[in-house]
């Protein structure tokens, strides 16, 4: 018997009325749980009920790939199925009705080669699959910084919002690096994840006590200019200085790259992969979502010097974007300085942009574009990682384009150390075994620079900790270890004590 056949439909939600504001609570998620914190804090700020969603589970994949289309990346599958987990639970606790009414799902909406502008579609089918078709979700475009209100006025995507949550997003990432570079060598293990804790309970706080500064360049202005965000990042350096760490540890340094979602979480998703990591003897470099929107800028002023000599506004416009663009990279590194410039710098994206012409075409803008064989390149060439490890969705057209250029990079860098692992959610042995034997040989070169250190300033181990030790300051997780042109940590402090 044939199906009946139904014309295709474009999901619109059900407006939000203002006088709902109060009674409705925003779910967002697919970031890192500093970020999404911060950005609870920012929605509270400004009156709304916000929460974001548990981190997705390999549970959630099943149900995502059950209620939706199993075809899709297995990001689609983890975020549609962490939704769908979690207003069927809530559905059997209050009744579909009632979820309807109380919860609204925001987010971040865009067009490309990639699947990600269909997002939304795979969340309304496994909805209608659950009996929640009435449930509202929202699309927020990822390059407007004001949107004005969804209709019925209960939501609007200011400046207010749309600046509160990149600025959280920068103190994350800032908070994100000096974590990621002090857990590795603290004497006391756990210590490093309290002192994380409280600092975001804080930064939340911070966010939450927001001054109002207009919303439109008034509030632009503002968050440039003010030290507000800058003195609490000083405050949480402080509750670090209390870190006892041991950086006299060769430990390879790997950098994490890939697909947005994959390279953000931590979790399931991409096998907890800075964790293990971590406990196979390695410093990680986690990617900061501020490279990210470092890019979209990059992607956005390349558009705009198609349009020069054709719009008569295209230099105005391309001269604001670089402008917004430098802004950003300074705010950034005003916030590194308040962290005592420990976390990574950014990468500058036109450098990427060169060092991967030769194999990537900056036009091809699907997912991260070229972006993914630019950093492999940077970090190589500048003594930024000993290996890279890139994380691709299983059936992600962009990623695997990226993976295959990746080839002709390390034919001619045959000692970059490359380990390209696609996530399918359900293979993590075979994943992390292939990741192993990359890390097996990184470590070799770690140790292996750590005693090129030594040899070099004529030191051995025990004297290099002692002179460590006659200096408190370098035991303290507050202490920068400058660079010495090394990559691991521990070979450049060699470097400062000789």
């Amino acid at each position: 018997m044939n199906a009946p056949q139904r014309p295709y439909r474009a999901y619109s939600p059900r407006p939000v009325r203002a006088e709902e504001r109060d009674g409705v609570e925003i779910l967002f998620g697919g970031l890192h749980w500093r970020a999404e914190r911060l950005i609870q804090a920012m929605f509270e700020n400004l009156g709304y009920r916000a929460r974001p969603l548990p981190t997705a589970t390999r549970d959630d994949l099943l149900l995502g790939r059950e209620l939706a289309d199993i075809g899709q990346c297995c990001p689609t599958s983890f975020t549609t199925g962490n939704l769908a987990q979690f207003l069927g639970a809530e559905a059997k606790r209050i009744g579909a009705d009632k979820v309807a009414e109380k919860y609204v799902y925001l987010t971040a909406g865009a067009c490309g080669a990639c699947r990600f502008g269909q997002y939304h579609q795979s969340y309304e089918l496994a909805l209608r699959n659950l009996g929640l078709d009435a449930f509202r979700l929202f699309l927020m475009e990822q390059t407007k910084l004001d949107q004005g209100a969804f209709a019925g006025g209960g939501i609007e995507i200011g400046m207010p919002l749309t600046l509160g949550a990149v600025w959280a997003v920068l103190c994350a990432d800032a908070v994100q690096g000096l974590e990621y570079r002090t857990r590795p060598y603290e004497v006391i293990k756990g210590e490093t994840d309290r002192v994380v804790r409280e600092s975001i309970e804080e930064l939340a706080e911070v966010f939450r006590r927001r001054p109002r500064r207009g919303k439109r360049s008034a509030s632009l202005l503002w968050h440039l200019a003010t030290p507000y965000f800058v003195r609490a990042l000083r405050n949480v350096l402080r509750k670090f200085e209390a870190i006892e760490v041991d950086k006299l540890q060769p430990k390879p340094l790997v950098k994490i790259t890939g697909e947005f979602y994959l390279q953000t979480v931590e979790g399931d998703p991409n096998y907890n992969i800075h964790r293990w990591l971590e406990a196979e003897g390695a410093e990680v470099c986690p990617a900061p979502i501020v490279v990210w929107l470092d890019y979209l800028f990059r992607v956005h002023i390349q558009q705009l010097e198609d349009y020069v000599g054709i719009d008569r506004m295209a230099r105005f416009k391309l001269a604001r974007a670089r402008l917004l663009q430098k802004a950003l990279g300074w705010t950034y590194n005003r916030m590194r300085a308040a962290l005592g410039d420990i976390p990574h710098e950014i990468p500058d994206q036109y450098e990427l942009r060169r060092l991967a012409a030769p194999h990537f075409h900056h036009r091809l803008s699907g997912g991260e574009g070229d972006m993914l064989v630019g950093k492999a390149l940077w970090a190589h060439r500048h003594n930024k990682a000993h290996m890279i490890c890139e994380l691709s969705p299983y059936a992600c057209m962009p990623n695997t384009m990226s993976v295959g250029a990746m080839a002709g990079v390390i034919g001619k860098h045959p000692d970059l150390l490359y380990a390209p692992l696609e996530i399918k959610g359900d293979a993590e042995v075979h994943a992390l075994s292939r990741c192993q034997m990359i890390l097996t040989e990184a470590k070799k070169r770690a140790k292996g620079e750590f005693d090129a250190a030594l040899a070099q300033a004529r030191l051995t181990l025990d004297v290099a900790r002692m002179r460590r030790d006659a200096r408190p300051a370098m035991r303290k997780a507050s202490y920068r270890v400058a660079s010495a042109g090394r990559v691991g940590t521990a070979a450049n402090l060699v470097a400062a004590l000789a």
